[in-house]
């Protein structure tokens, strides 16, 4: 049996009052889900280990059954790994967002969805004015990018930038955990004020600003790390051979990099509601025809909750219904070799909240053949319900990768 998980990152939400007090999976049209969650079982998974924060590497490596005490070494050593930065031993990653600030306050986490031709010219400006032999800037994808620091103490209390929109950016700086990370906690303020100075003026902001955007005026380096020791999904599941992963984030494709997994470029995929259904759906059938194993991660409901838009967190659900859990159920239903099909998010991302939390997400699971349960729609309420109850760490993957 070939497996594929599709996930829709940030898509379990709280209940809206404007919604009848319904939660957004409750209210969203999602057929196709609904469909999987009748004839398929379900139930809740907590992807995030006590002592962690509720963030989309932490979730997405649970999901996986990676053991996260074991493994987790922050969000920015996975991004390294995904834009082909090899660290050396002493080597400290930190994802890197380019942020926009407005005075003191920290506007919004990704300068306006900046484009990553613009990001990147801000990226190696900063490398060309900031970067040295101890200090270099990575170009990613629109606002996220790498700092990696050699000799750098990961010892720091650092807030992700997305979990603090509209607050004095001063008071949320790094702060070392330790005395010893105090010079690297320093370092990091030093460039984050330094870039500001750099960045206001520059060509690229400017024009933004003409154009009625928000201008990448900042640094925030979060999340740091070393290499992690994590072994390839096929060691703990031997009927995993090949497998795929396909997403826009550089974060997801770090992932699959360590996890041993095809990492799959599509065209097209942005990572927010206009991100390439089609293209990402074609790409995650290929790979299911000559793979065990696909990991097909839509970012579009994470961004929308950061942004605190409802409508448009509704219309990403039921774009992935419509447009990728339908078309793979449709096409790989009567295939001769069964595929089995989970659904899920890896954190909710409530609008009102805009930034991730930690409660259970609803999950379901389906496959030729499965008894089903007696749940009969796809949501957060409706999978409290369901046969498989709540489960934890590895307990999801270790269940569907059963059958």
């Amino acid at each position: 049996m070939k497996h594929i998980i599709i996930l829709g990152d940030g898509m379990a939400d709280w209940p809206v009052e404007s919604l009848n007090h319904q939660t957004l999976l409750q209210y969203a049209h999602t057929p196709y889900m609904d469909l999987l969650a009748r004839m398929g079982r379900n139930g809740l998974l907590n992807t995030v280990a006590e002592g962690f924060h509720p963030g989309s590497e932490v979730a997405n490596l649970s999901v996986l059954g990676y053991n996260l005490p074991k493994v987790y070494e922050g969000r920015g050593v996975l991004e390294a790994a995904s834009m082909g930065v090899d660290l050396q031993p002493g080597e400290m990653a930190m994802r890197c967002n380019l942020i926009c600030v407005g005075g003191d306050t920290l506007k919004n986490h990704s300068a306006g969805h900046i484009s990553s031709e613009e990001a990147e010219v801000l990226i190696n400006y900063l490398q060309e004015k900031l970067g040295n032999e101890r200090i270099t800037f990575h170009p990613g994808v629109s606002y996220r990018h790498l700092l990696v620091i050699k000799g750098g103490n990961k010892a720091l209390e650092c807030t992700p930038p997305h979990d603090v929109p509209l607050q004095p950016f001063r008071p949320l700086m790094v702060k070392p955990l330790e005395p010893e990370a105090q010079e690297t906690a320093d370092l990091i303020n030093e460039l984050i004020l330094r870039s500001q100075e750099l960045l206001k003026d520059h060509p690229v902001n400017q024009k933004r600003i003409a154009e009625g955007k928000d201008p990448a005026n900042s640094i925030w380096p979060w999340s740091p790390g070393y290499r992690p020791q994590m072994d390839p999904l096929s060691q703990t599941y031997p009927q995993i051979k090949r497998g795929a992963v396909i997403s826009a984030v550089d974060l997801i494709h770090g992932i699959g990099r360590y996890a041993g997994l095809r990492n799959l470029d599509v065209e097209g995929a942005t990572g927010l509601h206009d991100t390439h259904y089609e293209n990402k759906l074609a790409a995650a059938l290929e790979a299911l025809r000559t793979d065990d194993f696909v990991y097909l991660h839509i970012e579009a409901s994470d961004e929308a909750g950061h942004e605190g838009d409802v409508a448009l967190k509704i219309k990403t659900i039921e774009d992935l219904d419509k447009r990728a859990v339908g078309p793979v159920y449709e096409a790989v239903r009567n295939w001769n070799e069964p595929v089995a099909i989970a659904v899920l998010p890896d954190h909710p991302t409530p609008c009102k909240l805009r930034t991730h939390t930690a409660e259970p997400i609803p999950f379901l699971i389906w496959y030729p053949g499965i008894e089903p349960d007696s749940v009969q729609q796809y949501d957060e309420v409706s999978a409290k319900e369901g046969s498989y109850g709540l489960l934890k760490e590895d307990e999801f993957m270790k269940t569907f990768m059963s059958y």
